[in-house]
């Protein structure tokens, strides 16, 4: 059995977030590797998943078209969501 030092112990408390799922809080995880290494994922298994070329064509498109506005509606959500101010507090507690 392999004791793990203190910096392994903090890439593993550091892989756990706080998500927003509508308007319910849920517990995520931060990709410490991968090709989606930093993002929020709801599986651990989706950081080295494969990527989908499909969505990521399509959501290109759709931020070309839409892209200033979804960036307000973004920031309008953030600001006044319940959900969203509780996933902002609960992972700022966890830095």
């Amino acid at each position: 059995m392999r004791i793990l030092d203190i910096t392994e112990q903090d890439n593993f408390d550091e892989g756990m977030a706080w998500a927003r799922r509508g308007m319910k809080v849920v517990r995520k995880y931060r990709c410490t590797s991968g090709p989606r290494k930093y993002r929020i994922v709801s599986k651990p298994a989706q950081c080295f998943a494969a990527p989908d070329i499909k969505k990521r064509i399509k959501l290109k498109m759709t931020k070309a078209k839409l892209g200033a506005r979804m960036a307000r509606i973004r920031k309008k959500t953030l600001r006044i969501n319940p959900a969203s101010k509780r996933v902002a507090a609960l992972n700022k507690k966890a830095r």
